[in-house]
């Protein structure tokens, strides 16, 4: 005779929000996991690349560089930098949730009593502590190039708070398009590219006062030019002269626009998953 056990799914909200949390936590082990198994790869992509980039704007490129309204420019890229990094992990999410999905990973956690939300707030998890790490990585490369915030520490907690929030955000992105684009890798590469345009149509390296008039209204409106001013702000950098509404009120706009691209992708990411086997 042969027996088949079923775990019993929990009825009450309490024990449901339990549950998921437990699941939750299991998927962030399980891909922190993957991480400790090949940090090749999470150094290179994670790690080096953002401190390669900062070497190069900061001291091959910086010496050329004139800031509207005066200021150092390794103070106007850093908090820029900080951004760029953030973005870049879009690419990293895409990659890490299609790759799962196409070799039928996610589809064998969707056989498993689980909580439904519990495989992509995993990803979730597990991304933010990477991008935590990056973030602390490359405030230590900031401080050996010489950046250091101006305006004490409460402050600057909130600048990687908020830079971290945008990440967030971000992540969903990641997670949406992972899942939508997984069965075709050349769309999953042209997808990737998306990273460049939001990182350089916005005010990461170069101040949108500069800009064309028509560039620099599609600079300011790049949720990642929110972020980016309100971290300046917070920090005590220079922001490049630019006196629009939008950068007066850059640390709402930055709260803002992460909170409005997490409930659009949150959403999508979780009903993209729940559909996934019916393409």
């Amino acid at each position: 005779m042969t027996f088949t056990l079923t775990p019993e799914i929990p009825s009450s909200v309490r024990s449901r929000v339990g549950w998921a949390i437990r699941d939750t936590w299991v998927i962030t082990c399980r891909d922190l996991a993957h991480w400790k198994q090949q940090p090749g790869a999470v150094i290179a992509n994670t790690l080096v690349f953002p401190v390669m980039i900062v070497l190069m704007f900061g001291y091959l490129l910086g010496g050329a560089m004139t800031l509207p309204g005066g200021g150092d420019y390794r103070d106007f890229l850093m908090p820029g930098m900080f951004a760029m990094t953030m973005v870049f992990g879009i690419g990293a999410t895409l990659s890490a949730v299609g790759a799962d999905a196409a070799r039928g990973v996610t589809d064998r956690f969707r056989s498993l009593p689980m909580a439904a939300p519990a495989v992509i707030a995993g990803r979730a998890g597990a991304d933010m502590l990477n991008s935590a790490a990056a973030l602390a990585v490359l405030t230590g490369c900031g401080f050996a190039a010489g950046w250091h915030p101006h305006r004490g520490p409460a402050r600057a907690i909130a600048a990687l708070g908020l830079l971290l929030l945008l990440r967030f955000a971000f992540l969903w992105i990641g997670v949406y398009l992972g899942l939508r684009f997984y069965p075709n890798p050349e769309a999953v590469t042209a997808v990737r590219t998306l990273e460049f345009p939001i990182g350089f149509l916005g005010n990461p390296f170069v101040a949108v006062s500069t800009m064309p008039a028509w560039l620099g209204a599609i600079a300011l409106w790049n949720p990642l030019s929110s972020t980016v001013t309100a971290a300046r702000q917070l920090f005590g950098d220079p922001i490049g002269a630019d006196s629009s509404w939008i950068t007066s009120h850059a640390i709402i706009m930055a709260v803002a626009w992460p909170l409005l691209l997490t409930a659009v992708f949150f959403p999508l990411s979780l009903h993209r998953y729940q559909r996934l086997s019916s393409g």
